[in-house]
């Protein structure tokens, strides 16, 4: 799992909890120690890219502001590009898809995202699908931040059949009933959706800029 400066702390909190039962987790960054997510809180690298592993079962990539360094970072992207060639599941959440997505490990695939990224998906050769968790053959990635959780259960599902993903969710006491009827923008209305892609923006419009010559942005 990708821990880098600025990552949306609950793209990784959401499937390291659903995740690290069942299976061996490494939180992986160019070094060990402390990463500072978006909100402030760290979270510590447990293995360096020096250190990691010739290959791994699965490569997660959280997305979150940060990413906006990553997309220019061919150190990072180079180890990613390395080990998507070789994981068993290449795997990402909210614009954590798009970071693979500029290692080049999206291309010719159907792929999700945050809703307001899913724009940008076709920069990376992606066939952008508007569902909470996309599979398509060895990718799965997941919609914004709290789909994290749903992906980690499909990909239990995926691997190790539902009696573990089913098992996991009950343990977590997953049971979601959100007071109100507004995750998906098609649902929200136009306020809110004007309000969030207002606080949105800014990390949309430096992500393009980013890309922009890198992809043809």
């Amino acid at each position: 799992m990708l821990a880098f400066p600025g990552f949306t702390l609950l793209d990784l909190v959401g499937p390291l909890t659903v995740l690290h039962g069942p299976m061996r987790t490494h939180l992986v960054w160019k070094t060990k120690g402390p990463i500072e997510s978006d909100i402030g809180i760290k979270v510590e690298a447990t293995m360096s890219f020096d250190q990691a592993l010739e290959s791994f079962d699965i490569i997660f990539v959280p997305g979150g502001p940060g990413q906006i360094d990553v997309f220019k970072d061919e150190e990072t992207l180079d180890f990613l590009r390395h080990h998507g060639a070789r994981a068993k599941w290449v795997t990402a959440v909210c614009t954590g898809s798009m970071i693979l997505g500029a290692a080049g490990l999206l291309k010719g695939y159907r792929a999700t995202t945050h809703w307001v990224g899913r724009q940008m998906l076709p920069l990376f050769g992606a066939e952008p699908i508007a569902e909470r968790v996309v599979i398509d053959r060895n990718r799965i990635t997941g919609g914004g931040v709290t789909a994290g959780i749903d992906f980690g259960l499909v990909l239990l599902n995926t691997i190790f059949g539902d009696h573990v993903a089913k098992t996991t969710q009950l343990l977590m006491e997953y049971d979601p009933a959100p007071p109100f009827n507004v995750g998906d923008p098609d649902r929200a209305g136009e306020k809110a959706v004007e309000a969030a892609f207002e606080v949105l923006a800014p990390v949309a419009e430096a992500s393009l800029a980013a890309l922009e010559g890198r992809f043809g942005g």
